[in-house]
């Protein structure tokens, strides 16, 4: 066998990043087969199902005793009871909505499957999409449930704010889905060290959103930040809503231009991320 008949049948090398194609047209089978496997994780491990409505209820038994006291209270500071229990419910949707990206994402990572995924037919965007739709569903066993017992333990309707709490449920998830994206590329580049990341970026931002307090009680040099930041807008339309019965819909449109640019500065920060992974050869040694 001569060597030009040897050149013909080796394996052809792989692509170099200039030859990869740019776009593939989205599957949503494959989509669909990632949900299914993360449904049926969910359905075979009742751990994992308490856990998605452990915190949240937890949360709402301690803020929820609170509010009790403050609804005794005379004036203002009954009125502001009911802000209060929304708030700590609207924080649960951004929070889970973080986590139930973040957690499927580290869940790929702590099993060592990670590079699995990124050798398979599984595009970028198929692998975004299919953990956006895990969380979304994760949000909606952990909060659904707890709006329903806000009322029955504390006679506080969630559902009562109507259009609004579509508006508020909306922008806090794409905040914390951009959030979870970003930090989730973090962790892919530079392994479980980083893992801190997707715990703590969150609640580092908890007091410059202005969740239990308007964002006037800020000093002047941070109150610049917390308008950069969309659930400031989310709990100060919360707040006109449930104190002077307004829905703040200039709030609710700068809460959804600013998550834009987030979403988008996250996805093009995950793929810059999953890049330098790759080219630092850091996806195969993912778990050690």
């Amino acid at each position: 066998m001569n060597r030009s008949h040897i050149d013909s049948v080796r394996p052809s090398a792989p692509f170099s990043d200039s030859q990869l194609p740019v776009y593939r047209a989205v599957s949503l089978r494959r989509i669909g087969a990632m949900i299914l496997r993360y449904v049926y994780l969910l359905r075979s491990s009742w751990p994992r199902l308490l856990e998605l409505m452990y915190w949240p209820f937890l949360q709402l038994l301690t803020w929820g005793f609170l509010q009790s006291y403050l609804n005794q209270q005379p004036g203002f500071l009954g009125a502001a009871g009911g802000a209060l229990l929304g708030s700590v419910l609207l924080w649960e949707v951004l929070v889970r909505g973080q986590l139930g990206f973040s957690m499927s994402f580290l869940e790929e990572m702590w099993s060592r499957n990670m590079a699995n995924l990124l050798i398979s037919p599984l595009t970028r965007a198929e692998l975004l999409l299919s953990l956006l739709s895990l969380s979304f569903l994760r949000v909606v066993i952990s909060i659904v449930p707890i709006t329903v017992l806000a009322i029955f333990f504390f006679d506080y309707n969630l559902w009562s704010l109507g259009f609004g709490l579509i508006a508020f449920f909306a922008n806090l998830l794409l905040t914390g889905w951009a959030l979870a994206i970003f930090t989730s590329g973090m962790v892919l580049r530079n392994g479980l060290g980083a893992e801190g990341l997707v715990w703590s970026t969150m609640f580092a931002l908890m007091p410059f959103c202005s969740v239990f307090y308007p964002v006037s009680t800020l000093p002047k040099a941070l109150q610049s930040v917390a308008w950069l930041l969309p659930p400031t807008y989310v709990f100060e339309g919360m707040r006109a809503l449930v104190l002077e019965h307004t829905f703040r819909l200039d709030l609710m449109l700068w809460a959804f231009g600013i998550n834009l640019l987030l979403m988008l500065g996250a996805c093009m920060g995950f793929a810059k991320l999953m890049d330098s992974a790759r080219r630092a050869g850091s996806l195969m040694a993912i778990g050690e």
